[in-house]
């Protein structure tokens, strides 16, 4: 994950700037004139806002074409059915579009998104969702195969053409789960999904195809318990905010060095804290008692705790040397970043802690899918929180899910100074041009959190605004 430390109102400040100067009249010529990246402002969700404002087309032909617009009613959110090639009158707008992919079964059909997307791509708002649907590959055979499998080139293009703050993703429905895609859906078309592009999803590929029951879609989490390690600040912080808002108790874990942060975010929140250090020998056993004795169990898990501790490998010394200051470099991170989150869940599904329907949640980086320079270490073990979700989605029982978050490019306060330079090309090599915000990594996870999304297991999604490289 890439990182800034600035005050808040500096982050802002950095992160308005560039926008800022592309969007005055000088900056609109030069921006153009030179080629550069015009980022758009993205929208992102405020508690008490429709999920979409606006409305969205949907289109094709498959296993979801005939309750698309209903499920898309059960959200509040207005759906129009479109036939392919329909131009839109004059002045029609859409926020989102929506496409049935399910039904295509060869190659030569693929045509039907041309047809469909061309006529209305000119006519959609600023910060647009886009949805394709399709059944997962592996499920299918020959010419199906092929033509699902095709899918993925088509939405990623997509995305890097759409522009005006816009994303694309794909999700695959496992035959049996099309009632699963609810959650998913008002997460992709909302502004919560501001930072994800892209992305490949799929519901119904391991575990349950069942949702659970949400009885109120702006609080899904009424009732439940969250436990965040890391949530004293930066991106842990606003995912227990976010958790809270859903309606979640959080209990906030953090280190003996950040506990006055850590209590007084809790007290705002009116939730519950523990302090301690996740690396210690008896520190599942003492928050698997905590859950139990205070809560009764828990139902999310969020494994945010996280260190850099960045050197070239041929630099990185061993612990029982002095050499170039670089001792427990590597192993610190690896036990911060992959060892306790794997110690402290096997000790909750051990003890069954986790409730009936529960959700692990690892935050792994970009980092751990493209490598990164003097990152050896923080890259291994952030892959290695990806090899937990692959090693555990088709053990869980009971409902409970395993998924994770990829953060690409986002402001925060948890590291030092970053070169200006350094900045800029991590900020706009995506298809946003810009930098993420913690609040962008929250709302995937509570879309994870999410009772409607038990069918969503075995997912790594990227926040990273569609990074050009490696991703």
């Amino acid at each position: 994950m890439w990182t800034l430390s600035y005050t808040r109102s500096y982050i802002t400040i950095m992160s308005d700037l560039y926008q800022g100067f592309t969007s005055s009249a000088i900056g609109k010529q030069i921006t153009k004139m030179l080629g550069l990246p015009a980022p758009t402002r993205l929208e992102r969700y405020v508690a008490g806002a429709p999920l979409v404002d606006g409305t969205v087309a949907v289109g094709g032909r498959g296993r979801l074409a005939e309750s698309l617009t209903g499920i898309l009613d059960t959200l509040g959110i207005a759906g129009v059915e479109v036939a392919p090639g329909a131009t839109p009158g004059d002045g029609t707008t859409y926020k989102g579009l929506v496409f049935d992919a399910t039904g295509l079964t060869s190659s030569d059909q693929l045509v039907a998104l041309r047809d469909f997307f061309t006529p209305l791509l000119r006519s959609l708002d600023t910060c647009p969702r886009v949805v394709v649907i399709g059944t997962p590959p592996e499920q299918v055979e020959g010419g199906e195969r092929l033509a699902q499998r095709a899918l993925e080139g088509f939405t990623r293009s997509l995305g890097k053409e759409i522009g005006r703050g816009g994303t694309v993703q794909l999700v695959y429905v496992a035959d049996g789960s099309e009632g699963s895609v609810a959650s998913t859906l008002a997460f992709l078309l909302s502004p919560k999904s501001a930072y994800v592009s892209g992305q490949v999803i799929r519901i119904g590929a391991h575990g349950s195809a069942e949702p659970g029951t949400v009885t109120d879609w702006t609080r899904p989490l009424e009732g439940k318990v969250a436990l965040v390690t890391g949530a004293s600040r930066g991106i842990g912080e606003q995912i227990a905010r976010v958790l809270h808002r859903d309606g979640a108790t959080v209990v906030g874990v953090d280190v003996p060095q950040a506990a006055s942060e850590l209590q007084a975010v809790m007290r705002e929140l009116d939730g519950d804290h523990l302090v301690l250090d996740i690396t210690a020998k008896d520190a599942p056993q003492r928050i698997a008692h905590h859950l139990t004795t205070e809560h009764g169990g828990v139902d999310v898990v969020v494994h945010n705790a996280g260190i850099t501790r960045d050197r070239k490998l041929a630099n990185m010394a061993p612990s029982d040397s002095a050499n170039a200051g670089g001792g427990d470099r590597f192993e610190q991170v690896i036990a911060v970043n992959l060892t306790a989150p794997e110690r402290i869940t096997r000790e909750l599904l051990d003890q069954g802690v986790i409730n009936q329907g529960g959700s692990v949640v690892g935050v792994a980086s970009i980092a751990g899918i493209a490598g990164n320079v003097g990152q050896t270490n923080y890259a291994a073990s952030k892959a290695g929180v990806i090899g937990l979700v692959d090693s555990l989605a088709d053990e869980l029982r009971d409902g409970i899910t395993i998924n994770a978050v990829a953060p690409g490019f986002i402001i925060t306060q948890m590291t030092a100074a970053v070169p200006f330079a350094t900045r800029e090309v991590g900020q706009r090599l995506n298809a946003m041009a810009q930098g993420g915000l913690p609040v962008d990594v929250a709302e995937t996870i509570a879309w994870y959190a999410s009772p409607g999304s038990t069918a969503v297991n075995g997912n790594v999604v990227r926040v990273c605004g569609q990074m050009m490289l490696g991703a």
